[in-house]
């Protein structure tokens, strides 16, 4: 990563350095934030009372037994690395982000009803497509092509280099690349051989206004 790259070469002429990543996103003064830290552990140590002052606090969310109360704070050491460990883990975050919008968008597509009562699924993401849905059932406002911001494409290349098979968040970002496209040569393709094969022919389809 090229922060990785960074600190290395800081950390040469400067001594030890550190680096986090901020996570909350247009509602994170509202609804609160994370940091999310990496670099060595002495060093993130000894700035925790200024982590500490700068996260959110713990609000009224729902105590985890046995976990680092940090956490719950708004503040966690990712000690899973050297500095830039931090923006690595925020990139695995929206790598899941990714997944979990994909799921949620095709049980929805499934049922074409929103209802998130009685499930073991808790989530603002489903409450945000539970208010889209209110306000516009047909969502007639959107096109449904769905850009990304990249951290999904770096969390597959990551898990291509390590490599550790991400199935989920791989067909999550190609489902986005799909969006933004009319029908591909291939879909032409797989028509041309069911055609081939079965006689299927392809429904009659009204035609676009120009």
């Amino acid at each position: 990563m090229v922060f990785s790259r960074i600190c290395k070469r800081c950390a040469a002429s400067c001594g030890l350095i550190m680096g986090g990543y901020l996570r909350g996103g247009v509602w994170g003064l509202e609804r609160g934030y994370c940091m999310m830290i990496g670099g060595p552990k002495a060093v993130v140590d000894r700035l925790d009372p200024i982590f500490e002052a700068l996260a959110p606090g713990p609000g009224n969310v729902l105590r985890t037994p046995g976990r680092d109360p940090r956490a719950e704070l708004g503040y966690l050491h990712c000690d899973c690395g050297p500095s830039g460990a931090g923006h690595f883990v925020k990139m695995i975050h929206n790598g899941i982000e990714y997944g979990l919008m994909q799921a949620f968008a095709e049980g929805f597509d499934i049922s074409k009803n929103a209802n998130s009562e009685s499930s073991v699924i808790s989530s603002w993401l489903l409450d945000l497509a539970a208010s889209a849905l209110a306000s516009d059932p047909k969502l007639a406002g959107f096109e449904g092509v769905v850009e990304d911001s990249g951290e999904g494409r770096r969390t597959v290349m990551a898990a291509i280099e390590e490599p550790v098979p991400a199935d989920v968040l791989s067909a999550a970002l190609y489902t986005r690349f799909r969006s933004r496209r009319d029908h591909t040569f291939a879909e032409k393709i797989l028509s041309a051989m069911r055609k081939g094969f079965g006689a299927h022919v392809e429904p009659n389809r009204k035609a676009k206004p120009s």
